[in-house]
């Protein structure tokens, strides 16, 4: 009796990636993807942005409309709460136009409370909504070390986390939707919080005619070490403001966890006050610099400008 074999299974259909924001952190987010073999479309609203990815070989959209054509996942990676509204929701938004099965991942820090609300508009529609938040600055982006915090379905974690492999390295989904927005809340009130102290102590130092070289290379063996300490304290000793993470985006960071402070009447009276010193630091013209631009703040308020 002759056997017959059974016929080919068809090779499964790569999975298609519509990525939109391709900024700061977006960007070398979009060339890990690219490197890892995904098939990755980007676009962003500013075609600059996007110019060093094509003459690198990634596929570029025009739009947004034209990225999520087919596409299985799509990332976003926006400045704030409103811009990505806009993009799922508003005028000419993907919202109505994505596939039912599509995941949605944002990467913004956004409201953890617009993230529910969006989250249950797309799911009428057949479409998951993960809010997957990151941590590790522009040198964790590039790297592909970045901690993502993920909201929502823990279905559409498991589908996504091939993919938010590809970016990061400490992936957690840590609750329903909205909650990854409250980790990484939780996250920026105490980087912010770090910041400050480093700052601080730089100025005590500083005005003893300390060797603040030194005195971060021993608080970094001690319980004083962090990671602000060690990436941002040489920037904040050379006088260094260049942006990775600007104050204004941090900033917004901080309003976010306030406004969530106040849904809730915790009174965070450190996250006022660190508040507080980075609107100092914006009301100076340091919105665009780096976060760790906050020592100018400590430096004004201690008559140690440099």
């Amino acid at each position: 009796m002759t056997v017959q074999s059974n016929p080919t299974k068809p090779a499964a259909r790569p999975v298609r990636i519509a990525f939109i924001g391709a900024g700061v952190m977006g960007a070398p987010m979009i060339r890990n993807l690219h490197k890892a073999g995904l098939p990755v479309v980007a676009t962003d609203a500013r075609p600059e942005a996007v110019a060093d990815l094509a003459a690198e070989g990634i596929a570029i959209a025009a739009d947004a409309a034209q990225a999520v054509e087919g596409a299985d996942f799509v990332i976003t990676m926006l400045p704030d709460t409103p811009n990505v509204r806009a993009v799922l929701f508003g005028k000419g938004g993907i919202g109505a136009a994505l596939k039912s099965g599509t995941v949605v991942v944002d990467m913004s820090t956004i409201s953890a409370s617009a993230v529910r609300e969006m989250a249950e508009g797309l799911a009428a529609r057949g479409v998951a909504l993960l809010d997957a938040p990151v941590s590790g600055g522009m040198k964790g982006a590039i790297a592909g070390t970045l901690s993502i915090m993920v909201g929502g379905d823990a279905a559409a974690f498991d589908r996504a986390l091939p993919v938010l492999e590809a970016m990061g390295t400490t992936i957690r989904r840590v609750g329903e939707s909205g909650m990854g927005q409250v980790f990484k809340m939780c996250n920026q009130l105490m980087a912010a919080s770090h910041i400050q102290a480093m700052c601080e102590a730089f100025s005590l130092c500083r005005a003893f005619d300390g060797d603040l070289a030194l005195l971060r290379e021993v608080l970094m063996g001690g319980a004083a070490g962090s990671w602000m300490l060690e990436n941002l304290g040489p920037q904040v000793l050379a006088n260094d403001t260049s942006a990775g993470f600007r104050i204004d985006l941090h900033l917004k960071d901080l309003r976010l966890a306030g406004e969530a402070a106040f849904e809730k009447g915790l009174p965070l009276t450190g996250l006022a006050l660190a508040t507080s010193l980075y609107l100092e630091a914006r009301a100076h013209g340091e919105g665009g610099n780096g976060n760790q631009a906050l020592f100018r703040t400590i430096e004004r308020m201690t008559n140690q400008e440099r």
